[in-house]
């Protein structure tokens, strides 16, 4: 007789969540329940239609051909589960420190529901303790042992959207437990999944791992945008630096400069980190303080750059900016914390009047308005004083950019390929 099927419930069906349900349905074999409280993910979803620029509606369709997926904003579904996975956001706050909001608001609806048997994985990105601090009390409060009558686990995830290379389940998966009974508990969920599942001391190790991983990111990407800005200033073309630097087989890994660091993760996964060690322990990460300034300083830097270059013919003031591109990284929909919004928001406090194209994104939410993306042509391009180049998505005509804009700065290096553009302005 065969064994029942695996029952779990996803608790966040973004970036995160959604793949997780996609590996567990058609590699895992399992009925998986996703839980959002979000209306717009409800909605798409419940008419087969896509939210995600990594998934296509076919995708999110054939999730539900086998029957095995069923959505819905309640958690009374865990009752019936044998694994809860929690893929909720980590944001910052206005303060740059850490908001568990999601986190508290997850596991505090979970544990009505949660019961002997159970693998409770917390897989968002966050400081070290937090699996121990904030979930452990609550499913404790339930009158259940962790470590004896349920697992608790927490394991990174590893997703890179955008990209194509890797597939998920390609991707090494690192988890802890608190306990080692929650160890193997979660090593039995994602073996059957992932190609390969490494094991952690501890929940407190497996949290480590994910900030040391984007926190060296953050420091050597902030690192190479102070080069730039230095490079800029003796006249040195950086990305030629970066090329030449790349020959050498051994000791240098290329990072690139862009306009700032932006997404849920690179930029926010290191304060969370900082926040922790200057708290709790008294201890300040002056890497992650330096990387945080310079970042921070970058959408500064491509204003007065853009300031710069339209000199002496024409001021800023009045000047039609044309921006291509507004997501945090190429290829994917995604502007939380883009830094292509801070730079047009301080041009249109400068009097520019800018425009903005972006073939993943149809509208941006800036702090006054709304600003609706317009039609990338080669009229519009005329028209504007300057198009600038933030985001380097693959499916966008850089050489009509250069054709027919007055003058065009690339923060990404998108122009690399063209040979005649006296006309643009690297970073």
């Amino acid at each position: 007789m065969a064994p029942p099927r695996q029952k779990v419930a996803v608790i966040g069906l973004g970036y995160i969540g959604l793949p997780l349900v996609k590996l567990f349905i058609h590699k895992g074999d399992c009925m998986v329940y996703g839980i959002d409280i979000d209306k717009h993910k409800m909605n798409s979803l419940l008419h087969r239609k896509s939210y995600l620029s990594d998934f296509s509606d076919k995708d999110i369709q054939a999730l539900f051909a086998k029957e095995s997926f069923q959505v819905g904003s309640s958690f009374d579904v865990i009752t019936d589960v044998d694994v809860v996975i929690i893929c909720v956001p980590t944001p910052i706050d206005r303060s740059q420190n850490p908001d568990l909001t999601y986190i508290r608001e997850a596991i505090r609806s979970s544990a009505p529901y949660l019961h002997t048997g159970q693998v409770i994985i917390l897989e968002s990105s966050t400081y070290p303790g937090t699996t121990e601090e904030e979930l452990l009390p609550v499913i404790e409060s339930q009158g259940l042992k962790v470590g004896k009558d349920v697992a608790l686990v927490y394991s990174p995830e590893r997703v890179d959207p955008g990209q194509q290379t890797w597939a998920i389940e390609k991707i090494p998966k690192v988890l802890g437990g608190v306990t080692p009974f929650c160890t193997q508990a979660g090593m039995k969920v994602y073996e059957t999944i992932f190609d390969k599942v490494v094991a952690v001391s501890s929940a407190r190790a497996a949290e480590m791992t994910k900030l040391l991983e984007n926190s060296q990111r953050f420091i050597n990407i902030s690192f190479m945008n102070e080069i730039a800005m230095v490079c800029k200033e003796m006249k040195i073309d950086v990305w030629e630096i970066i090329q030449a630097a790349g020959t050498k087989p051994f000791g240098f890994t290329p990072y690139y400069p862009g306009p700032g660091i932006g997404g849920h993760c690179i930029p926010v996964d290191p304060l969370y980190l900082h926040w922790k060690a200057k708290q709790q322990h008294q201890f300040e990460i002056n890497f992650i303080s330096l990387a945080n300034k310079i970042n921070e300083q970058m959408p500064s830097y491509i204003v007065h750059l853009v300031e710069e270059s339209l000199q002496p013919m024409k001021r800023i003031h009045e000047s039609r900016i044309f921006v291509i591109g507004a997501a945090f990284k190429k290829n994917v929909n995604d502007y939380r914390e883009s830094k292509a919004v801070t730079i047009i928001e301080r041009l249109k406090t400068l009097g520019a009047v800018v425009y903005f194209y972006d073939p993943y994104i149809e509208e941006l939410k800036l702090s006054s308005e709304l600003l609706k993306r317009s039609i990338l042509t080669k009229e519009h391009l005329q028209l504007c004083d300057c198009t600038l180049i933030l985001t380097d998505h693959s499916c966008i005509s850089y050489d009509d950019i250069v054709q027919y804009s007055p003058l065009v700065i690339d923060t990404r290096n998108a122009t690399s390929h063209i040979e005649n553009k006296g006309n643009v302005i690297l970073l």
